[in-house]
């Protein structure tokens, strides 16, 4: 429905549209009791003539109005009126992501990394409360004019929850119904993770997957995964992979990490994942095995990994320090050099060298060393399963 300027909602007046996506109706409206401006998400009819699922909205609407961050969006209240229900949300300045992209292109490298920045703290809050977006895009995000982000929609994705049987995925790239519902597909298509393009249940894995597509647009000005039909695009996301070229150095590693397809191998805490584009002292690992086309050099990767395993484990096994703790290793490669998170690794007797294989832009395998040219700090508790007894090591590179 359209609701035209100067239209009361109870203490509400509707100043004017502002857009229409698939969770409703949006307009400005001005708040009469407060003296405020207020954005008014009118919801579809289909909650009007169905009690249970607006009691399912409600309920879902007080854990999203609980999610104080200044860098999301908040709710302030779901009301009814004249048989209309209806969010009203916090109203945001300033023009989204996508409104900046189509505008201007590709966004420079140091502002884009002060909004992803402040894009991951808004994830890493509602993740640690529980709730994951499921709707991440670049029209979800809006900038202030003072540059501040603020995420929109946060968690509406779930409070649209339906049957599944009543779903007609083909209608739109963006589906406000169906959550969590395995065989479901809930999302804007080029935005989806590859579980959500599969239907599959999704975690916060797959808002890590979106905030990458994201920052990917950002950083490049183009879309990264856009079929001509949502089947088109859909196929893409799962079987597609990126091009890393027009990416800035700086943020390839981080990119790849959060669109690795399988989730998991994913980067499971966007926290972690900013930490890889921190200013960072311009230490390079160094490669210890000369490479040539004979099958030598693999022996030799494969003797030197053995030996470095087997000195790390007779040093921990002879000599455990007096307090023993877990610690994070962030490592940083050389571009265009891949690290393989399930190989071994290990650390020098005097906890200065870090020796682990890597694969170069050629496809050869070598070991590297770092000296002093990782971050080591104590991992936090919801890390887990890391024990005080053992050491561990979690690895981002």
């Amino acid at each position: 429905m359209s609701i035209p300027p100067g239209t009361k909602l109870g203490s509400y007046q509707i100043i004017g549209g502002i857009g229409v996506g698939g969770m409703g109706e949006v307009y400005q409206a001005h708040d009469t009791k407060l003296g405020r401006d207020v954005a008014i998400k009118v919801l579809p009819e289909t909650f009007a003539h169905d009690p249970e699922r607006l009691s399912r909205f409600q309920r879902e609407a007080k854990t999203l109005a609980s999610l104080n961050h200044p860098n999301i969006a908040q709710i302030y209240g779901l009301e009814e009126y004249a048989g209309a229900s209806y969010l009203v949300m916090e109203l945001v300045p300033g023009d989204t992501l996508a409104d900046r992209i189509k505008r201007s292109g590709a966004i420079p490298l140091d502002e884009a990394i002060n909004l992803a920045k402040q894009m991951a703290e808004a994830l890493e809050a509602a993740h640690e409360k529980g709730i994951i977006h499921r709707d991440l895009k670049p029209a979800n995000v809006k900038v202030t004019p003072d540059g501040k982000v603020k995420v929109l929609d946060f968690g509406l994705a779930k409070a649209f929850d339906e049957d599944a049987a009543n779903v007609d995925i083909s209608n739109s790239p963006t589906l406000g119904v169906a959550a969590t519902m395995q065989g479901v597909i809930l999302g804007t298509a080029g935005y989806m993770s590859p579980e959500q393009a599969r239907g599959k249940p999704v975690d916060r894995r797959t808002d890590i997957w979106a905030f990458g597509v994201v920052l990917y647009e950002m950083l490049t000005g183009r879309q990264l995964f856009a079929g001509e039909t949502f089947t088109d695009t859909l196929a893409q996301v799962i079987t597609r992979e990126a091009d890393w070229e027009p990416v800035p150095a700086r943020m390839r590693r981080l990119l790849r990490w959060c669109l690795v397809k399988d989730p998991k191998k994913r980067l499971r805490d966007i926290s972690d994942g900013m930490a890889l584009v921190e200013d960072e002292p311009d230490q390079k690992a160094h490669s210890t095995v000369q490479r040539d086309s004979s099958p030598l050099p693999w022996i030799i990767t494969a003797a030197a990994i053995l030996f470095a395993v087997g000195i790390g484990f007779v040093h921990f096994r002879e000599k455990p320090p007096a307090s023993p703790e877990a610690y994070r290793l962030l490592i940083r490669l050389p571009e265009r050099v891949t690290f393989t998170p399930s190989a071994a690794l290990a650390l020098s007797p005097d906890g200065h060298r870090v020796a682990f294989p890597a694969i170069d832009s050629n496809g050869q395998t070598s070991i590297w060393v770092q000296n002093d040219g990782w971050r080591r700090s104590p991992i936090p508790s919801k890390h887990g399963p890391c024990r005080r007894s053992s050491p561990c090591l979690l690895v981002a590179g």
